[in-house]
């Protein structure tokens, strides 16, 4: 009985039952990045826009980006909020989930893709277009190694910058400034998050396993410098999010019990 009525505590209780929401779109969303991120998408010809053809550090190129970065702008959006009224502990709590589930989801892919194809499978799916489905299906889920290595190691060292990031603004500003320690604290973050995964997955990874030729620092410094201003700016077009996002947690939770939240979110180490 006494279980029973623990359950439907939670359930009904609106700072877990919120702490549960948050978390299931925080994790979805870090889920759906990481497989969505394999696709790379120009740009320019998406917006119609003329080629842009950067020039950094002796390297040129069209503003391309993986479909990942759709999302996780996103994800640290959701890193701030959920930070503001559950403190270092929810977040960490939620970023070790995502890492974990994000781990086991590539596990469950690889198993996936050494099963033997169905002939009839293979064959219905190429009147469809596709030659080889077996070969297409491990190219779009079954991720290089370093690359989903990296990606998870930038996205787990992005989170914990990002946290303390935040909390040191909110010490140094108390209530105030919430744009300050949501943008300031994505600002801070992306920069790892953009740098960590190419030299991982790109430069370091290749040093070690000799397979393939590894990228040189200018090519490092090209690409991330483009994608980190592309996040630079994303954190700063979302910012009106946090807000909203604020006004309705505490329309949600009523004022006294949000303030009282955010007053201990900062205890909860």
């Amino acid at each position: 009985m006494t279980s029973k009525v623990s359950i439907i505590d939670v359930v009904r209780h609106r700072p877990s039952r919120l702490f549960i929401i948050l978390g299931g779109f925080f994790v979805a969303n870090a889920l759906v990045a990481e497989f969505i991120g394999v696709k790379i998408f120009a740009l320019e010809d998406t917006l119609g826009w003329e080629p842009f053809n950067f020039n950094l550090f002796g390297q040129q190129g069209a503003l391309q980006f993986s479909a990942g970065v759709l999302l996780w702008p996103i994800v640290f959006v959701m890193t701030d909020v959920i930070n503001e009224y559950y403190g270092k502990r929810g977040i960490r709590l939620l970023s070790y989930l995502a890492v974990g589930l994000i781990s086991y989801s590539f596990l469950m892919i690889f198993a996936a893709v050494q099963l033997v194809p169905a002939d009839w499978w293979l064959v219905q799916n190429e009147t469809k277009g596709v030659p080889d489905m077996q070969a297409a299906f491990s190219v779009v889920l079954g991720q290089g190694m370093l690359i989903i290595v990296g990606s998870i190691l930038a996205f787990l060292i992005a989170q914990i910058v990002d946290v303390l990031t935040f909390h040191r603004i909110k010490r140094a500003t108390g209530e105030r400034l919430i744009w300050l320690r949501a943008t300031g604290s994505t600002i801070v973050s992306q920069l790892f998050d953009s740098f960590v995964v190419l030299y991982v997955a790109f430069k370091l990874g290749p040093e070690i396993a000799k397979t393939v030729e590894p990228w040189t620092w200018n090519q490092i410094f090209a690409v991330g410098t483009v994608q980190y201003i592309y996040k630079f700016m994303m954190a700063v077009l979302m910012t009106p999010l946090i807000y909203v996002a604020h006004w309705l947690i505490d329309w949600y939770l009523g004022k006294d019990t949000a303030e009282a939240m955010k007053g201990k979110a900062g205890s909860w180490t």
